[in-house]
């Protein structure tokens, strides 16, 4: 059932839109989940471990972007960020194997 999920949303937001749900890789495995307006800028804030970076993912780099996916509004990449945030672990790893399945270029 996940797997036909992936495949909607990922078939479904393949334009570049504004809004982004990305998923973060930290060094001791865990995943972070998060949505942004710009990848680039939010992933490099979280690797400085600045004054706006996740509390979450202080100390624990280096970090590796996993998985990112386009979507048409704030509101939809927080609805979005609410349903990943609930998958078990297997689910999110799941859902980033199919990505990097679909997406080879992207790693």
């Amino acid at each position: 059932m996940i797997t036909l999920k992936v495949l909607y949303f990922m078939s479904k937001n393949n334009a570049k839109t504004g809004w982004y749900l990305y998923i973060i890789r930290c060094a001791n495995s865990h995943l972070y989940t998060g949505i942004t307006t710009d990848i680039a800028r939010r992933f490099a804030e979280h690797q400085a471990s600045g004054p706006k970076a996740a509390k979450y993912l202080k100390g624990k780099g280096p970090l590796t972007l996993v998985y990112q996916e386009s979507l048409a509004d704030r509101s939809e990449a927080s609805k979005r960020e609410i349903t990943v945030k609930k998958y078990t672990r297997q689910q999110k790893l799941l859902l980033i194997e199919q990505h990097a399945l679909i997406h080879p270029t992207e790693r």
